[in-house]
């Protein structure tokens, strides 16, 4: 019954803040409902460890309610390891998006209501085993963003939001597609929308193949798949500070958990045979990532495009198809959450007080601006990849399940994706050294000014989470190690 609440609080959030009028009020009914989401999933995960043995890794607190009997959809929730640690992603970033978005004077019911509302799709989606219901929460989230751009954006906001709700729409589209294959095409002869139903009756073969590429492109789309990445810069630049913390650290994650539980656990078949072309998009994808984000001259830019190459990271493991990859895919998609999330919330930081994302016209920063220096800090080494930080144990688990596999050509994907990251460190340190060690210049500062209270509490959150998953990984691999067994099994 927990996991109902999940949906329900969000709502319920929605609607009080409907009703409210001053802004501090609001703001406060957002953050309590965050956290009140934040002790659910806490509750979720105490249940699971309690009600499961750990080793299984099947699906746990599941209700399955008809909810429309013609074309036998369900109202179909439950969770296992996999969706537990996802969970926990959205709590601390939707948290952590609302605290530095605490100032917010524009519109503020409706764009605390419609960062709340990303939250209910973000959360629907990641309960949901229902293929139908799982489609309904990702769409849910689609229009919010753009709106989000739309009205608390910056720069060329109008063409960057119309460009990513076309192209996530169109993705949705042959998702779409996708989803009603696999419903009809089930080898039981009675059509479904539940995925374990589907994993126990299984698919042909040739069928796999057929509808395999709509599933993956379409769920592509969404966590920056090259050539389909173009949307996440245009995005991410434009985008208020709280919707490029979402879009990078849960809304590209939608993406990759659909890879991982439709694609590759519902059509193995088709997986294997389309392995060797996963791998190289997901090598493109890394080198291109990683050489773009070298020449941009705007941080936000930088950590878009640096976003493309870790999220190659997180199809490559998928690629590879093997339990070791796949559980490096799970926690690069932890990782690039908690680090691109600090990343933009330091990022708007620094803008609220320079007035410029431009590199070159910063410097010194660090002098002005210590707490909000150590929050770059910290996501540019987690970026990089440092021993004891989250960025190191999610790469180096995808790299070594990749290179388990003996095939020579994806032992040479390895080799490249590695070489990623001496690129990954020269951005990193050349922009944290000169906007915040160079030569000062703080001729663009209104007051300097450090984080204040929300802003702190915004980065310590999610530093901790950075370091959780760098320094007690096996906490983790406990969770969702089962799962991928059970779902590969």
């Amino acid at each position: 019954m927990i996991v109902h609440f999940l949906i329900i609080v969000p709502i319920l959030t929605i609607l009080i803040m409907l009703f409210v009028q001053k802004q501090q009020v609001i703001r406060a009914v957002a953050l309590t409902g965050a956290i009140i989401q934040l002790l659910i999933v806490i509750n979720v995960l105490w249940q699971y460890v309690l009600n499961s043995d750990m080793t299984t890794g099947n699906v746990m607190l599941q209700t399955n309610v008809m909810w429309f009997a013609p074309l036998n959809i369900h109202y179909s929730v439950g969770v296992d390891g996999i969706s537990i640690v996802m969970l926990f992603l959205t709590a601390l970033v939707v948290i952590a998006a609302i605290l530095v978005s605490w100032k917010e004077e524009y519109l503020t019911k409706e764009f605390f209501v419609l960062l709340t509302l990303l939250a209910l799709g973000a959360y629907g989606f990641f309960i949901s085993f229902d293929l139908f219901l799982m489609f309904f929460f990702l769409e849910l989230a689609v229009i919010p963003k753009f709106l989000l751009i739309l009205n608390w954006g910056s720069g060329n906001k109008t063409y960057s939001a119309t460009k990513l709700v076309l192209m996530l729409i169109g993705a949705s589209a042959i998702l779409f597609m996708g989803i009603l294959g696999i419903y009809y095409a089930s080898s039981n002869g009675s059509p479904s929308f539940n995925m374990l139903t589907l994993k126990d009756s299984g698919m042909a073969y040739h069928w796999q193949l057929i509808f395999f590429p709509f599933l993956f492109i379409g769920f592509g789309v969404f966590t920056a798949l090259f050539p389909f990445h173009t949307w996440v810069p245009d995005g991410h630049s434009a985008a208020p500070t709280a919707g490029s913390m979402f879009l990078a650290g849960i809304s590209m994650k939608l993406g990759g958990y659909g890879l991982i539980r439709l694609v590759t656990m519902l059509m193995p078949a088709a997986a294997q045979f389309y392995s060797p072309y996963i791998v190289l998009l997901a090598v493109i994808g890394i080198l291109y990532g990683a050489f773009a984000t070298m020449v941009q001259k705007d941080l936000k830019y930088m950590n878009a495009y640096s976003s493309v190459s870790h999220c190659g990271f997180v199809v490559l493991g998928i690629g590879m198809l093997n339990p070791v990859a796949i559980t490096g895919a799970v926690l690069q998609m932890i990782s690039h959450g908690l680090m691109t999330a600090l990343f933009f919330a330091a990022i708007g930081m620094i803008y609220s007080r320079t007035h410029t994302r431009i590199i070159k016209e910063m410097g010194g920063l660090l002098t002005y601006l210590p707490f909000i220096g150590g929050l770059f800090i910290l996501a540019g080494l987690a970026s990089l990849g440092l021993p004891g930080l989250s960025g190191f144990v999610a790469e180096v688990t995808v790299l070594v399940g990749s290179w388990q596999l003996p095939f020579l050509p994806y032992r040479i994907a390895t080799i490249i994706a590695a070489a990623s990251i001496v690129v990954t460190a020269v951005y990193i340190l050349r922009a944290a050294g000169t906007i915040l060690m160079g030569n000062t210049k703080a001729n663009h500062f209104d007051t300097p000014i450090d984080a204040r209270w929300y802003e702190k509490w915004a980065g310590v959150l999610l530093g901790i989470g950075i370091l959780i998953v760098g320094v007690l990984p096996f906490l983790i691999l406990k969770i969702i190690s089962p799962t991928i067994h059970y779902w590969q099994s």
